[in-house]
């Protein structure tokens, strides 16, 4: 007919074949543990598709996964809460990440309101509010919006209209200056995402050109017996086997892997995550002492604004805790003098895990 595609159905048929089992790398990723199949939930949330898998993946790294069901209805609050939004990258993310630290935090939409004053958001809430990402269409909730920003600064307008020049080569000098075979690539990388850079550039620094290695083993790693071949470049194969892994843990939670390259017996001492985090001992917060200050969410401390002796005042940024994309500003939610602080830059923190004490 006139409409033929004029495709051969037999080349088709081999990306079909090729994209199955592409996805059986990835099927750690998938949603299938909460939505097996259409779900008319997605009329009441509106969470959008491509985000209903990260939601789901950022929820279970934050200890969160059982609780899926609640973040979706809360989901739907927090939308409503910034003023029923048009949900796209990255205004989705605010949603989301507000939805999430509602659960956390077992606060409800009546909750957030009133005591919008003195909670701590997550950062992408308060730039979203400041107007960071542009002016929603029927402006922003208030008086929500006042009571979280207080005095902080606002933007009028486009942000991008007011936005400095960005300096690319003195950008690439800095990066040049900490971290090899820097490309432009990875300067681009770092002007429209710092902190994934940053931590991206540490972890090639650290393990090198893992982008050398297959996609199942560089995200579930290789199994006990496996051989697998890395290919540096033309002509330049490396051989690697897993033979064993030691089961006793070294005192600072690693463990001994022993392995051959091209055939040669070797061994090396890596860091295991899990056992690590099993053994660590962090004190909790005393949910009676409000001299006590805990983090509202399990992450990664990334910044710490504060030091002993230091007189502040409620609403003082405290520390900012990094955890799946989702950054948070802990403030303090009483006027004190900081007595004691248990966190350091780097450290993992659980929720609820002290992190100052005020006198």
């Amino acid at each position: 007919t006139k409409k033929d595609t004029l495709l051969d159905l037999r080349d088709v048929s081999e990306y079909s074949a090729f994209w199955e089992q592409t996805r059986t790398l990835y099927a750690p990723f998938e949603c299938t543990t909460t939505m097996k199949s259409g779900n008319a939930d997605v009329y009441l949330n509106e969470i959008p598709g491509g985000q209903y898998t990260n939601l789901q993946f950022q929820a279970y790294s934050l200890g969160l996964g059982e609780f899926f069901e609640d973040i979706k209805k809360a989901y739907r609050e927090a939308n409503f809460l910034l003023g029923d939004i048009i949900k796209v990258t990255p205004s989705s993310k605010v949603v989301g990440d507000l939805a999430q630290f509602m659960v956390q935090n077992k606060l409800t939409g009546k909750d957030i309101l009133e005591k919008a004053d003195e909670l701590s958001f997550p950062k992408s809430v308060i730039e979203f509010l400041q107007g960071a990402i542009g002016e929603p269409y029927q402006g922003f909730p208030e008086p929500f919006r006042s009571k979280v920003l207080k005095d902080m600064p606002r933007i009028e307008g486009r942000p991008g209209k007011s936005l400095a020049p960005l300096d690319f080569e003195s950008l690439k000098k800095k990066l040049q200056n900490t971290y090899e075979g820097v490309s432009d690539k990875d300067v681009m990388s770092a002007a429209l995402y710092p902190t994934v850079t940053e931590e991206y550039l540490n972890f090639r620094q650290e393990f090198g050109p893992v982008n050398k290695l297959d996609t199942r083993t560089f995200l579930i790693g290789p199994k006990i017996g496996e051989e697998i071949e890395v290919i540096l470049e033309k002509g330049k194969i490396l051989g690697i086997k897993t033979v064993a892994l030691a089961e006793d843990l070294t005192s600072n939670g690693e463990r001994e892997v022993f392995f051959e390259m091209n055939g040669q017996l070797r061994s090396v001492f890596i860091k295991d995550n899990k056992a690590s985090k099993e053994m660590r001992i962090h004190p909790k917060i005393s949910k009676t002492d409000a001299k006590q200050i805990g983090a509202p969410m399990p992450g990664t401390v990334m910044d710490i604004r504060v030091k002993v002796g230091d007189k502040i005042e409620k609403g003082t940024s405290l520390i900012v805790l990094s955890a799946m994309k989702m950054e948070m500003i802990v403030q303090a939610p009483v006027s004190g003098v900081i007595k004691e602080i248990f966190v350091s830059q780097g450290m993992k923190l659980d929720g609820d895990d002290l992190i100052l004490i005020l006198d």
